[in-house]
């Protein structure tokens, strides 16, 4: 184990701008988790990953990627001095990451030649069950140290244990999910926890979530699109299309993303899936869309929802997948610097 280091040395140490050795945590720090405000649980899992893989790689690449990023943020100033640190892998999730892997792969080749292939689908989603549940535990310890946590996936299924955490100490909570997909499919190809049907299972498992706020949705489904007003003012989608309209004609993106905020309470977890954004900047990614937000206007949202007032209380960046060059994780590790910041600022952390 890497020695790790007291926040007052990490900050000194960063601040000497010093090259960090290649084992050394997020921002290049080996930080004591215990000294940390702010932990991020990597979640190395795509079992049901339904197109391009290597987001389970994701957590590990962001971490190394990081090390290279300069620290001062223009919206956020210096959220390094809070103390933000990865905690330790859990090794089950890992584990079971590949042979669920290869499972679903069997699930889906036989669901193309319109057959079942039973036993795999059982140890799959009960590999996704066992997930959940690791993430859970490990995310409601570390609460209870009131500890802010968000997690680094990993495919999206990646954060339901720590929703789930949260919506056990949180009477009600919106979430901000920024995606090309609604993620709301049941079951999806009979996978109960697919990164396709998170958000299903948070509406339908988590009443505390009293507000789920989608953005720049722009692959999806008619029974998605169905579920989403089933559920009337509890769901609110900003889709790709809408949002560029409202741009053409000249609305700006600073109203627009009033316009998001307003449905959100107070409290607010914040869900980003990469491919939310441009696939130039996530190439690599499962399931890129044409289309979708640039860097610069993600960031400016979490910007005005912190200017707004509001409280997040978690978050979580998923499907980064690193690809043979560098960029993909070099952009999530800048988004999920930003998000830390957009956490710790509303909490009055930095």
């Amino acid at each position: 184990m890497a020695q790790q280091f007291s926040l007052a040395q990490v900050i000194e140490q960063l601040e000497q701008g010093l090259p960090p050795e290649a084992e050394a945590g997020f921002l290049g720090a080996q930080l004591d988790p215990a000294e940390a405000s702010l932990l991020l649980i990597p979640v190395p899992w795509e079992a049901t990953t339904s197109y391009g893989g290597g987001t389970s790689a994701g957590p590990e690449a962001i971490r190394q990627a990081s090390h290279q990023m300069d620290l001062e943020d223009a919206a956020f100033g210096q959220p390094y001095r809070a103390g933000i640190s990865y905690v330790a892998p859990d090794d089950t999730i890992a584990e079971l990451n590949h042979p669920a892997r290869e499972a679903a792969l069997t699930v889906i080749e036989a669901l193309e030649q319109g057959k079942r292939a039973e036993r795999e689908l059982t140890l799959v989603n009960r590999a996704s069950e066992e997930v959940k549940r690791h993430v859970h535990q490990q995310a409601s310890a570390l609460l209870s140290e009131d500890k802010l946590v968000a997690v680094v996936g990993g495919d999206h299924a990646s954060p339901q244990g720590l929703i789930q955490a949260l919506a056990e100490q949180h009477r009600e909570f919106g979430i901000l999910h920024l995606d090309a997909h609604h993620d709301l499919r049941e079951a999806y190809e009979g996978f109960t926890g697919s990164h396709a049907s998170i958000f299903y299972n948070v509406l339908e498992q988590l009443p505390q979530v009293q507000r789920l706020v989608q953005v720049g949705i722009r692959d999806y489904s008619r029974g998605e699109v169905a579920y989403a007003k089933q559920q009337g003012e509890r769901v609110a989608v900003f889709y790709g299309a809408e949002l560029f309209r409202h741009k053409a004609a000249g609305e700006t993106w600073q109203a627009i993303c009033e316009r998001i905020i307003a449905p959100l309470p107070d409290e607010v977890y914040i869900s980003f899936d990469i491919d939310a954004l441009d696939p130039p900047y996530c190439p690599n990614t499962g399931t890129p869309v044409p289309g979708g937000l640039s860097f610069d206007e993600a960031c400016y949202l979490l910007e005005r929802l912190v200017l707004s007032g509001r409280k997040i209380i978690g978050f979580d960046l998923c499907e980064v997948a690193p690809g043979e060059s560098e960029w993909d994780a070099n952009v999530g590790a800048r988004i999920l610097y930003k998000l830390c910041g957009a956490a710790l600022r509303s909490q009055g952390k930095c």
